[in-house]
């Protein structure tokens, strides 16, 4: 069954997978779901660990670096009020 999901990306980055998913005969929607397919398959340990980071490593223009920082449910639940006015 299927459930719909609001993300937030780049613009650029939209246009570009719609560009990719539709070489692939998919809509964006199957291309995003194959990806998290992917990355929760297995019990992954990073971000680094998953291999869809091999692949974006060979079509990105220089290193890729995941940055990620932990953020308190206070703060994120700020920023999301905050967005929503």
């Amino acid at each position: 069954m299927d459930a719909k999901l609001t993300l937030s990306f780049d613009a650029s980055v939209i246009e570009s997978a719609k560009k990719f998913a539709e070489k692939q005969g998919i809509s964006l929607s199957r291309l995003i779901e194959v990806m998290l397919r992917k990355a929760t398959a297995k019990n992954y340990k990073t971000l680094e660990d998953l291999p869809i980071s091999d692949w974006v490593q060979q079509v990105s223009e220089g290193n890729i670096e995941y940055v990620t920082k932990h953020r308190h449910r206070k703060d994120l639940k700020s920023d999301f009020f905050e967005k929503k006015k």
